[in-house]
């Protein structure tokens, strides 16, 4: 999902609070989230300098990108609702 079609889900998300139904975000929320994502990755690199397997490695690397941009995107939400 691209930085825009994240904006898009932010804004119907703002038009789903005011009308009632969804419940507020608090930064709070997205920090403890980052807090585990962080936590992740650094787990995520530390497995992949130890790993020998080629495969294994290219799997690893494939789940860190993800961690990555998950990061990258709770870092976006929390400016925006900050």
């Amino acid at each position: 999902m691209g930085l825009k079609n994240l904006a898009a889900k932010v804004v119907d998300y703002n038009q789903r609070l005011e009308s009632g139904k969804a419940s507020k975000i608090k930064p709070r929320h997205v920090e403890k989230v980052l807090q585990k994502l962080s936590a992740k990755s650094d787990a995520l690199e530390t497995e992949i300098a130890a790993t020998q397997s080629p495969d294994k490695k290219a799997r690893l690397e494939g789940k860190l990108k993800v961690a990555r941009t998950h990061i990258e995107r709770a870092e976006w939400l929390l400016k925006e609702l900050g």
